[in-house]
């Protein structure tokens, strides 16, 4: 029983844990400038994706009624809820028609997060002609 009781199990100590968890972050935080760009080059492919999406639907409706219009529900673009509308929202994106007549149109899709947190939000915007530029990068 003695015998036992002396046998010690080899284990990590608390205070070489605490020295592993802070070296991880401090690599963290040497590494995070590095990787926003690219969160943020990720996230506004949602931004292209859904302006190329609008620009389809645009031209669908101009074929039918030889006229673009600003009413999204007309074109029967659904968008998701924004995240800053509630814990089920998806949408980082708001997207809107900032003109529109028989000869074009221009669509917008501005951001609603701040993806790097330097206070300037992300916009595009596409028109008839499938032209899609960044306007403001975040």
């Amino acid at each position: 029983m003695k015998k036992i009781l002396r046998l010690k199990a080899e284990a990590y100590t608390l205070t070489e844990i605490l020295v592993v968890l802070v070296i991880i972050g401090v690599l963290i935080l040497l590494a995070l400038p590095n990787l926003m760009p690219l969160i943020t080059k990720t996230k506004s492919t949602e931004a292209k994706m859904q302006l190329q999406h609008l620009q389809t639907l645009q031209k669908s409706y101009f074929y039918e009624k030889s006229n673009y219009t600003k009413d999204l529900k007309e074109l029967g673009f659904l968008a998701e809820k924004l995240v800053t509308e509630g814990t089920d929202g998806k949408a980082n994106y708001k997207i809107e028609v900032i003109q529109a007549d028989n000869k074009g149109f221009i669509a917008r899709a501005t951001s609603v997060v701040d993806f790097d947190g330097d206070g300037i939000y992300n916009v595009w915007e596409i028109d008839q002609n499938k032209n899609l530029k960044e306007i403001t990068a975040d």
